[in-house]
């Protein structure tokens, strides 16, 4: 028998098996289908087969990272989420992810990514606390600036940059695409019927960062929630599918923020702040010296042993006395 495709995704956090959108769409289908897949979660992309993530290495030369790819493949080893599915459903499957494609995707790309505060706050924060050293000083701001490259293709717009005007747009165009997505869904618990298809994968796979994590400019959640059925989907899936991080992220609540909260690691928070600042100035002195901006000159052990002020001033006296 052979062995279990492998694949590579972020880890999780929040209460969701992974902070990834394409990680959590790949993760769930997977789950749908029941593909027999050796998870590896990591936080350092670059041990990825393919440097990304999520990745799928399915023999020791090929590695798959989209999730459309990744979900091709699943269905060509008989791993088929939609196999119920008839051809009216296939196509209106096709048509809502195109929808999210369109008009939840540029949203959620600058709620996480562009928005400063969400960005400074929430998204940055967790890479830099997760990445190891020191990918976590540089990739996050990489990892941004190839978001905001994506954002700009999306809109047709090269010089798209964060404002008032593109964040109301973006926030409308994402309302718009949730309550389509809640009145296909109804009151029923999957899309189609009563078996989870790749379409809820896609769903719960953009929807379900939105309203597990902690953003500070908190529009699109306040939106979801106001969802019901939306919230309850996702919850749902969380509940059968990924109990586990469910309980996880519950135990670790409790279990990392008694009542002092954030006060209780002030020790180990200034420590990271005090080596953070002796490796800023490392590089800065390492950068100074290799540009040459700062330079170290050797002096004679002689020169040492007599200040030089007084050299100076025993040279004149000599020229006086001539």
């Amino acid at each position: 028998m052979a062995a279990p495709d492998e694949l590579f995704c972020w880890e999780g956090d929040w209460g969701l098996p992974s902070v990834s959108t394409d990680c959590l769409v790949v993760l769930a289908y997977a789950q749908f289908a029941g593909a027999p897949l050796k998870l590896r979660k990591i936080s350092n992309p670059w041990r990825s087969p393919s440097g990304s993530l999520p990745a799928l290495r399915i023999n020791q030369k090929e590695t798959l990272s989209r999730p459309s790819d990744i979900i091709i493949h699943l269905r060509k080893q008989k791993f088929n989420a939609d196999y119920d599915l008839s051809a009216k459903e296939g196509a209106d499957s096709l048509a809502f992810i195109s929808l999210m494609e369109e008009k939840l995707v540029p949203a959620l790309i600058y709620a996480f990514w562009i928005e400063p505060k969400n960005y400074v706050d929430v998204t940055r924060r967790w890479y830099a606390e997760h990445l190891p050293f020191p990918l976590n000083f540089f990739l996050p701001g990489r990892m941004q600036r190839q978001q905001l490259e994506k954002l700009r293709l999306l809109r047709g717009d090269e010089s798209l940059e964060a404002g008032e005007e593109l964040e109301k747009e973006l926030y409308r165009d994402a309302a718009e695409c949730m309550n389509l997505l809640s009145q296909r869904l109804s009151s029923h618990k999957f899309f189609f019927g009563d078996s989870p298809s790749s379409l809820d994968a896609y769903v719960f796979g953009h929807l379900a960062p939105i309203l597990k994590s902690k953003l500070p400019n908190g529009k699109l959640q306040q939106h979801l929630k106001s969802l019901d059925n939306l919230t309850d989907f996702c919850t749902n899936i969380l509940l059968l599918y990924f109990p586990r991080d469910g309980r996880e992220s519950s135990s670790q609540k409790t279990s990392s923020q008694p009542e002092g909260g954030d006060f209780d690691h002030v020790p180990n928070k200034r420590r990271k702040q005090f080596l953070s600042v002796l490796v800023a100035l490392g590089a800065m002195l390492s950068y100074a010296l290799l540009t040459g901006m700062v330079s170290i000159q050797h002096v004679q052990q002689g020169a040492l042993e007599e200040p030089p002020d007084l050299q100076t001033i025993g040279s004149h006296e000599d020229e006086g006395d001539d």
